[in-house]
């Protein structure tokens, strides 16, 4: 079949073939970003095509499971006010930050013409038409095939979606700007993922990703009776925007972090952290809002809450989802609060210990789980005082284990004491060179004994004979760190599980040589 008479011929960069594309459920879609999330049909829109979000919309045809004849035309300016020769016309707005578009049937039906086809980039105005639409149950063979073909156009404005020619057979549907408006400014305004993601991010400076290369738009909206721009602040949440006059014609828009945020983790990132014109004119055909200087990506949730503030003033469809969302977050972070506080404290044997403690990667836990008083004491000696008991119960380790008067090791200890560095076998890959000479030296005893470790929610785990030698030496190692604390906390624990079932003694004459 050819064009019908009184098709639009101007010149076009791209058309492609009629093609045949499976459709189901009465149902195609346009996209520029395949896989971009949207609010979904039934909410705006009319018998031939429903806005979905800013990179796509939902076409109707009238087979329900089968496939239909399609093409797109790309055209260097904008299409004619109507073709003739059509049963129904609609157009709306679509961002497309990759200058790549897509016609793909609802469950996935793809034909090679219609996908991935060169567009402008930025702002494209995408005008449907559809003949023919006849459902499988009343079509004959004789019946010519349903067609849909697509005029695309680039523009630089972001109007609303619109219907050209009616079909007369088709039906009316109900629209639900607030809902829109919702989803809109919620869209804005999203809350991180908890969850882990899927695929990996975009590079950096991705000219496929969000178009942010590309130059802002404008959001235009159009009344027949004056309009009422809201001044003052629009609350979103953690966010707010402020509309504030700056003559009679024209308004800023600009976000903010709002003063009393109502998540337990406030949003704190801006959608747009410059500000942006609001311009209200009148003239022979009505009134007109310009809402200048906005980010490509945000021109259609802009002009989605523009349509409900111009018509539903002081009215914010999104802030009960907000509270809502909010109620539930503070009840999960509460509960995560008691979680993460009964976790601590089997951890720690009572309330946490100071951060500094907590930050630790040595053995401040397990001695918070023999002596947890002994740990927080150790944590409020002055650095000199935490040092001094590091030595102290190094030597004790080494005293126990009978290494006290092994050379090397009473070389190392006097050097510790003495406020000097330890040799490199000490200080280099966790003093593993040191570690590895005591187990081959032939002059270090070899003795047994039962440790006593902590386990969480104080209780006691026995290790019956362990090497004595092996388990006081880190002692010593300990005082190659250069944190004070750290290696006090390394060194009594160390020192105290050395002592086998004289743990607890040597806990008891820790605390005396704190005094």
């Amino acid at each position: 079949m050819n064009d019908a008479p009184g098709t639009d011929h101007r010149p076009s960069a791209v058309t492609t073939d009629w093609t045949r594309l499976p459709v189901s459920h009465c149902q195609y879609d346009v996209s520029t970003a395949p896989g971009a999330s949207g609010m979904g049909i039934y909410i705006l829109g009319d018998d031939l095509l429903h806005v979905g979000g800013p990179n796509q919309f939902t076409g109707f045809c009238g087979i329900h499971t089968g496939w239909i004849e399609a093409r797109v035309r790309v055209l260097s300016g904008p299409a004619a006010e109507a073709d003739v020769g059509w049963d129904a016309i609609s157009e709306a707005t679509l961002w497309s930050p990759s200058g790549r578009l897509s016609v793909i049937g609802l469950m996935g039906g793809t034909a090679d013409a219609l996908t991935d086809i060169a567009v402008p980039r930025g702002l494209i105005r995408v005008r449907v038409h559809a003949r023919d639409r006849l459902h499988e149950t009343v079509r004959t063979d004789g019946d010519p095939p349903e067609r849909h073909e697509l005029h695309i156009w680039a523009v630089s404005e972001e109007t609303p979606w619109r219907t050209v020619l009616a079909d007369p057979v088709g039906r009316g549907w109900e629209q639900k700007p607030a809902k829109a408006a919702e989803w809109a400014m919620l869209s804005l305004v999203p809350r991180p993922s908890t969850r882990p993601a899927l695929l990996p991010p975009l590079p950096a400076g991705d000219p496929d990703g969000d178009g942010a290369s590309l130059s802002r738009v404008a959001v235009v909206r159009r009344r027949p009776a004056p309009v009422e721009v809201p001044t003052g602040v629009l609350p979103v949440g953690d966010l707010e925007v402020r509309l504030e006059r700056v003559d009679d014609e024209t308004f800023t828009w600009s976000w903010a972090r709002a003063v009393g945020p109502i998540f337990p983790h406030p949003l704190t990132t801006l959608p747009d952290d410059e500000p942006s014109a609001v311009r209200v004119t009148s003239g022979a055909d009505g009134f007109t809002l310009r809402h200048e200087g906005v980010w490509g990506r945000h021109a259609f949730a802009l002009g989605l809450i523009w349509e409900h503030l111009l018509d539903a003033a002081g009215s914010y469809p999104w802030i009960e989802t907000l509270r809502g969302q909010a109620a539930e977050a503070t009840v999960l972070a509460e509960k995560y609060r008691r979680l993460q506080a009964e976790r601590d404290a089997e951890r720690w044997g009572g309330t946490p210990p100071s951060d500094r403690v907590r930050g630790l990667s040595g053995q401040a836990q397990s001695l918070a789980r023999i002596d947890r008083r002994l740990l927080d004491r150790i944590d409020a000696l002055p650095p000199a005082r935490q040092r001094a008991a590091a030595c102290w119960a190094a030597r004790h380790a080494m005293r126990v284990a009978g290494l006290e008067q092994i050379g090397w090791i009473a070389d190392a200890l006097a050097a510790a004491e003495a406020d000097r560095p330890l040799p490199r076998s000490f200080t280099e890959q966790h003093g593993s060179a040191a570690f590895n000479r005591l187990m081959s030296d032939p002059e270090v005893p070899n003795t047994t004994v039962t440790l006593r470790l902590g386990t969480p929610g104080s209780g006691t785990r026995t290790v019956a004979g362990a090497l004595q030698q092996a388990a006081a030496f880190p002692a010593l190692i300990a005082l190659a760190d250069d944190d004070p604390l750290a290696a006090a906390i390394d060194a009594v624990y160390n020192a105290a599980i050395a002592h086998g079932d004289d743990r607890d003694r040597f806990l008891t004459d820790t605390h005396a040589v704190l005094d």
